[in-house]
């Protein structure tokens, strides 16, 4: 399975990847793979920050996740995804069986200036029948985690 933490810049979606994963190896003992798309556009040089520039650097991302679930039984995603096409390109890849767990925040946190103005919010159904939204001003890392755990099958 794939488990993506998207959404705006300094959302929390590295530090609840990183969580997350370590919860993973506890439950299972085994390594879990992170994708994060800041590492994939260092990797790929890719500074086009258009809508064609990130949809061309989420499908990599995608790719790449896919391929490592041919590995791995779970795969973390962290990446911004603010492309409603960039998440249905992952979804078609894995019949609908993807978590999206969304971040939001309303507190000011410093990073306003690289949010994505065009960010295309999830809508049920359409994104994944596998969905989550997580305000993490309000929830704490281990709290955000044990909801994830909750719905993803075999992890406690």
């Amino acid at each position: 399975m794939i488990i993506v933490f998207y959404g705006q810049p300094h959302s929390g979606k590295t530090t609840l990847a990183q969580a997350y994963q370590t919860r993973l190896f506890i439950s299972t003992g085994k390594h879990i793979p992170i994708v994060d798309g800041d590492d994939i556009r260092e990797l790929f040089v890719n500074k086009d920050y258009s809508n064609e520039g990130r949809l061309k650097n989420l499908q990599k991302i995608s790719d790449i996740a896919t391929f490592l679930n041919s590995k791995y039984d779970y795969v973390i995603v962290s990446a911004v995804y603010p492309l409603k096409e960039a998440r249905k390109y992952l979804n078609n890849l894995h019949d609908n069986k993807v978590l999206w767990v969304y971040l939001t925040y309303d507190k000011l946190r410093g990073r306003e200036n690289f949010h994505v103005k065009e960010f295309e919010v999830y809508s049920e159904g359409y994104d994944s029948k596998y969905m989550t939204t997580i305000n993490t001003d309000f929830v704490s890392i281990p709290k955000c985690i044990d909801i994830v755990c909750n719905i993803v099958p075999n992890v406690k």
